[in-house]
């Protein structure tokens, strides 16, 4: 417990009044006026701990800091003796149902109740010595990723657009950013911010080993902007002076990083662009970001964290066969074919606006984006029924129409209440002829309704989807004469509906409170 501190936000820097930050300093004690975390303890709930408390000697010259460890009794009858499960001391991924696990599934979990308890319980709490590399092996989210010397770095602009090294990498945080930094085409080989030992000389600290940064590719960047990713990334190209340039600097690095589902770091990798710099350049621009991926599992992109972002593509999946082996989604599109990165799509105008050539453009629906597009059909009396109402049905749904939508941003595949089933609609219309040969009916329009909600705090309200329509329009063509032809406009659309607005109450008298509950008001039941 002396080493948890609920007030330490700055990394590698004194907080002020926190008189558990281990790097405030005496000098730094003798300013505080008060400390902001008097009384520090692991867990409110055991029946006995330890307790760290903090307090100011004002009448020392100067002032300092006073810290004692004492023994804190639980007064409540309800209080947990000793924690020795380990395995709830951490999330661990639940096991996914299949046709080959649900039978022991069943008979573990199937019932009324069932046990939880590991094998043996050891209430002896004094033999209890968690290793320390338990303290650095698993990374909690938003937690500076920790190197050997520091953290690692991940640059970044502060107040102005110049760039700063003290912005750490957080675990589990996606960034991207863009900073301006000065350099000198003379010095280049001396600044460490355009060498790749900069970036990749500090191992990651994980359990009882450190993870090395590997170098993962290596592009080449000319003057005029054109990119050449080299064959080989295992020899490092280190920034020298050459005919009055600076080659090998450092223009962008893309980490990437692997974890376990117990937040232990086991792999890191970093891609690197590599530039010149002509001695007329007193600065460059660099960009750097930094992904994590779960090992075993496929990376998929997100539009959201939870709820969507307005201009990410709205994200769409089918449901497997033989549902619920596995309980899980797969990513697909409303698209013609199937897209790879899960994007609802609708049809693409061309510039000749031929629909039977326009078949495989898909353009990606956006959230929040109101959209329209379409062609043009020309119709001869050549012209089968049949093959031309399947041919316009797949411009306008795609060979593959997707069966649910991700009510979230960050829906995950294993999440089945996460998605939203999409309701599909048929309306016929009559198309006036002044012919009385045989009629057939063709698709002319898809229309999808997408409503959606604010969802969670007031403060930070989440962007959740919890409708979707799919409306096909048919009209009824009659056969046309022969030397004869139409044209048909063919349409689709895409309008989006906040549904978040509260009703009108059915007393005028009665008082309404227009409040949300937050997004883990009943966590953790769904």
């Amino acid at each position: 417990v002396a080493r948890l501190c609920v007030c330490d936000l700055l990394v590698a820097r004194c907080d002020t009044n926190c008189c558990c930050d281990p790097d405030c300093s005496a000098e730094d004690f003798s300013l505080f006026t008060a400390c902001s975390a008097p009384v520090v303890i692991g867990d409110s709930q055991l029946c006995s701990q330890k307790a760290a408390v903090y307090s100011l000697d004002v009448e020392a010259n100067p002032p300092e800091r006073i810290f004692k460890l004492i023994d804190q009794v639980n007064p409540s009858i309800f209080c947990i003796h000793a924690t020795n499960y380990k395995q709830a001391l951490y999330l661990k991924s639940p096991e996914i149902p299949t046709a080959e696990n649900f039978d022991n599934l069943l008979d573990k979990f199937g019932g009324a109740t069932f046990s939880a308890e590991p094998d043996s319980w050891n209430l002896d709490t004094d033999a209890q010595n968690p290793p320390e590399a338990n303290e650095t092996s698993r990374y909690e989210y938003g937690v500076p990723v920790q190197t050997e010397d520091a953290f690692l770095r991940l640059p970044s602009p502060v107040v102005s657009s110049w760039c700063s090294d003290a912005n750490p990498a957080a675990f589990l945080v996606n960034q991207a950013t863009k900073c301006i930094r000065s350099v000198s085409v003379e010095k280049c080989d001396s600044i460490q911010a355009l060498s790749m030992l900069f970036y990749i000389n500090s191992s990651i600290l994980a359990s009882v080993f450190q993870v090395n940064i590997a170098v993962q590719s290596i592009a080449v960047q000319s003057l005029n902007g054109m990119r050449t990713l080299l064959s080989s990334s295992e020899d490092l190209r280190l920034p020298m002076v050459l005919d009055e340039l600076c080659i090998n600097a450092v223009l962008g690095v893309n980490y990437h990083i692997t974890y376990t589902d117990t937040g232990e770091i086991i792999e890191a990798a970093a891609a690197f662009v590599l530039g010149a710099i002509s001695r007329e350049a007193l600065s460059i621009e660099q960009s750097f970001e930094i992904s994590f991926t779960q090992e075993n599992t496929q990376p998929v992109a997100l539009s959201g964290n939870p709820g969507y972002v307005v201009g990410l593509p709205v994200r769409a999946g089918f449901q497997p066969q033989g549902y619920p082996f596995p309980a899980a989604f797969l990513f697909a599109s409303l698209a013609l074919s199937s897209n790879k990165h899960s994007q609802l799509t609708i049809l693409h105008s061309t510039s000749t606006q031929d629909c039977l050539a326009a078949q495989g453009a898909r353009a990606p629906v956006l959230f929040g984006y109101n959209m329209i597009s379409g062609c043009k059909l020309r119709i001869t009396a050549a012209m089968k029924c049949q093959p031309l109402a399947q041919t316009l049905l797949d411009v306008l749904k795609g060979q593959s129409f997707p069966e649910y939508v991700a009510s979230f941003g960050n829906s995950q595949a294993q999440d089945v209440l996460d998605w939203v089933p999409i309701t599909q609609l048929h309306i016929s219309e009559q198309m006036i002829s002044h012919t009385l040969q045989s009629s057939c009916q063709i698709p002319v329009s898809l229309g999808i309704e997408v409503k959606w909600t604010k969802y969670g705090s007031l403060v930070n309200p989440q962007a959740r989807i919890v409708n979707v329509t799919a409306t096909i329009t048919s009209t009824t063509l009659k056969q046309l004469p022969s030397g004869r032809e139409r044209i048909i406009p063919i349409t689709s659309s895409v309008v989006f509906t906040d549904v978040s607005s509260p009703a009108e109450p059915s007393y005028k008298a009665w008082p309404t409170i227009n409040i949300k509950l937050p997004f883990d008001f009943f966590y953790p039941f769904v």
